[in-house]
């Protein structure tokens, strides 16, 4: 019995372990943009490096209100991540599902090479369609082009999550006089709803921080909130207080967002690790 207990407390500290390994650098990179965002550009450059601010100071967070029309970018954001990610949920569920039932193994590489191209390769292609219809500038063409990066996401968790679904429920609703939309609708999709939970979160992670679309294609009033770090470096140097306040401000929702919905996200993971026999 105590060579189980001591079995079981060495394999415990080796995960605490490893999992503080993996963690270590993502925790200290949080707390040293954290220590620059909350500390005077003097003690930003000093040397030895000072890394608790004392006192802390919030200057930094108000020059970055004050120069960078944050609020505006924030709606931005909001707008487009939040258009991007409902569309292409509307359009991935769906797909995701007909591609899952039809088997079409050949289409889910497809949109596995689509989901690796970078978003990039992308941008001249879209600047150029973009210019002769008149949507760059707008929210409208931002949407789009975010799509781009929602909608092959959500498609390929969706593939997977309705993969490992048994079909004996919908094959049922269809005997039932249920058509093909209705099954899907009534009967996959609530099965499905931790699956899509991971979906929009991965996609309004991706589409919350993409900065280059912003930047190309979004002009003077249709810039994002990643513009406002990018705002925050000069010709002349780097005012790191004002960039890391920026950073934690981009930074934010999404965590805030991650941690509300860690229990949704816990349970779509495992739920879409275990398939029906």
């Amino acid at each position: 019995m105590k060579k189980k207990t001591i079995s079981f407390v060495v394999r415990k500290a080796l995960f605490v372990g490893a999992v503080a390994v993996f963690i270590s650098p993502a925790a200290f990179f949080f707390f040293w943009m954290s220590s620059l965002a909350l500390k005077t550009e003097v003690n930003n450059m000093a040397f030895p490096p000072v890394f608790i601010p004392n006192p802390p100071t919030l200057t930094n967070f108000q020059y970055v209100f004050e120069n960078n029309n944050f609020g505006s970018y924030l709606l931005n954001s909001l707008i487009v991540t939040g258009g991007a990610v409902l569309i292409g949920l509307a359009v991935g569920v769906p797909a995701g599902y007909g591609i899952a039932r039809s088997k079409l193994a050949k289409l889910a590489v497809l949109i596995l090479v689509a989901r690796m191209t970078p978003a990039l390769s992308y941008l001249i292609p879209l600047y150029i369609v973009f210019s002769s219809i008149g949507l760059v500038g707008s929210l409208a063409g931002l949407i789009v082009a975010h799509l781009v990066i929602t909608i092959p996401i959500i498609v390929w968790i969706m593939i997977g999550y309705f993969e490992g679904l048994s079909g004996d429920l919908e094959d049922a609703a269809l005997v039932d006089g249920c058509s093909p939309w209705q099954s899907f609708l009534y009967v996959a999709v609530p099965l499905a709803r931790p699956g899509i939970v991971i979906a929009g979160i991965l996609a309004s992670i991706f589409s919350w921080n993409n900065f280059i679309f912003s930047v190309v294609l979004g002009g003077k009033d249709a810039k994002t909130l990643p513009s406002a770090v990018y705002n925050s470096i000069a010709f002349e140097q780097v005012s790191w207080g004002p960039l890391a306040a920026s950073a934690l401000l981009v930074t934010l929702p999404i965590l805030i967002l991650t941690i509300v919905a860690q229990k949704q996200i816990v349970a779509g993971l495992s739920a879409g690790g275990l398939k029906d026999g």
